[in-house]
């Protein structure tokens, strides 16, 4: 059966709104085309759905992360303020901490080492020639 791939499109702009669509693949559930035929076109790279799914997704975390702020949980309320603390905070709320840098420099991953390498032949000629005597 042929579709039309600019009705599909408005379709699946409409899927987005009316379920709350977060990925690409939820939007082939909803479309009257294979899942092969939704690549085939392209519509995976269409910046309109991208951006449609990403209104859903900050509408989503702005709304969990009021609904933290209002709860008298206070797991909720940790998880919040995880999301929203300063480097300085998070370390006073860390049940442990480990400091993976020098006064605030970074460690040095590749130090320098150097070794002295001795070549000369003549002390290997010097022990054979006692080996022998």
């Amino acid at each position: 059966m042929a579709y039309d791939k600019v009705k599909i499109f408005e379709q699946a702009k409409e899927m987005i709104v009316k379920h709350k669509l977060f990925f690409i693949d939820d939007i082939v559930s909803f479309l009257p085309i294979s899942t092969s035929t939704f690549y085939e076109w392209k519509l995976q790279e269409s910046e309109e759905l991208k951006g449609l799914l990403e209104t859903n997704r900050v509408e989503l975390k702005v709304s969990m992360r009021s609904k933290w702020y209002k709860s008298n949980a206070p797991a909720l309320q940790m998880a919040l303020m995880k999301l929203i603390a300063t480097p300085d905070e998070l370390k006073k709320l860390a049940m442990n901490f480990t400091d993976h840098t020098t006064n605030g420099k970074e460690l040095n991953q590749n130090p320098t080492i150097n070794v002295e390498v001795n070549s000369s032949k003549s002390n290997f000629a010097n022990s054979e020639d006692e080996v022998d005597a």
